[in-house]
């Protein structure tokens, strides 16, 4: 059967919503949800924080009586399986009488996996899957790789001049990028569970690491700091890149030890590089040695996934390419 063009439309909607509860949705997926009516949004809604309600839940219950016929437009696949927290999303869905369920991705979970597809389809709903799948798991990438990978996500952020300097020669690096570049570097920090620097960056610069934009003070992340010996109050050490896993998503932030030993360990799953268009000369390099022996080596393993001015500033997002 043909899809309607709108299809991919409204679900890109619901992906840019679901992108609102990460991520304070841990340990649940951050989905998003639209309940779409004659053309027109009857409900939507985003997995809450601590992970309740799910997205179909807050969806459905903003969309009241309108959501009978109507088509909901998940993320991710609605849940399958009875939970103390909260009613089944799939049966909720039949329930308020939903003509269609348009679905981005399939739900890796195994206690749903495909089962409230099925659920769905047994129950007479019109169920279609695969609608930007790709976009709907990087929205969700840091529970993706959790249940993938077993393992947190890490953002790698690089602020740079145009020479590829983190800083002057004599450690002064503030600041490097304008207003509006910070700006969305704040913004990636509310998007992460904990923020990472290496001793170095302690020491030079003493940063808070916290969410400076209004609304937004209460997404600070935990602070992590890359070291052999102990932290300060406050901070939390980790010895290695090996040893962040207990929580879903890591923003490497400073300096260029830091950045070096995840790289080296292989551990950046996104790359934000914002360049200013200034010329140091003489600086301190954004990057040390990260275990390259080979220049072919170090091809085909970043693809460009977004480009954007930021005021004067150049931001571009990699993302690593990794099989399967």
């Amino acid at each position: 059967m043909q899809r309607p063009p709108a299809d991919a439309d409204w679900m890109a909607a619901a992906i840019a919503l679901s992108r609102r509860g990460r991520p304070t949705a841990a340990p649940n997926p951050n989905a998003g949800c639209l309940i779409v009516k004659g053309g027109k949004v009857v409900g939507r809604g985003w997995t809450q924080s601590g992970g309740r309600p799910h997205a179909e839940a807050v969806a459905l219950a903003a969309a009241g009586d309108a959501a009978r016929g109507a088509t909901a437009y998940v993320t991710l696949e609605p849940c399958a399986h009875a939970s103390p927290r909260g009613p089944c999303c799939t049966d909720t869905l039949i329930a308020a009488g939903v003509a269609r369920v348009v679905i981005a991705a399939q739900d890796p979970d195994p206690r749903t996996d495909g089962q409230g597809i099925a659920r769905l389809r047994a129950a007479g709903i019109e169920a279609i899957t695969g609608v930007l799948a790709a976009e709907a798991r990087a929205a969700m990438a840091p529970w993706w790789t959790r249940q993938a990978k077993g393992r947190a996500f890490v953002t790698l952020k690089l602020a740079t001049s145009l020479d590829g300097c983190i800083a002057m020669g004599d450690g002064s690096s503030r600041w490097i990028t304008g207003e509006r570049a910070r700006a969305h570097g704040h913004l990636e920090r509310a998007q992460h569970q904990a923020i990472l620097v290496g001793r170095g960056t302690l020491v030079a610069d003493n940063p808070s690491l916290n969410v400076r934009l209004a609304g937004l003070e209460g997404r600070s992340p935990t602070k992590l700091l890359l070291t052999s010996g102990s932290a300060l109050e406050g901070w939390t050490a980790v010895a290695s890149p090996d040893a962040i896993d207990d929580v879903d998503s890591v923003l490497v932030e400073g300096g260029a030890g830091a950045a070096s030993a995840f790289l080296a360990a292989d551990r950046v799953d996104r790359l934000l590089l914002y360049r200013a268009p200034i010329l140091i000369g003489g600086g301190k390099p954004a990057l040390g040695d990260i275990g390259l022996t080979d220049l072919a080596d170090a091809h085909g393993r970043w693809r460009l996934t977004d480009s954007r001015l930021l005021g004067s500033d150049r931001l571009d997002v990699y993302e690593r390419v990794r099989e399967g």
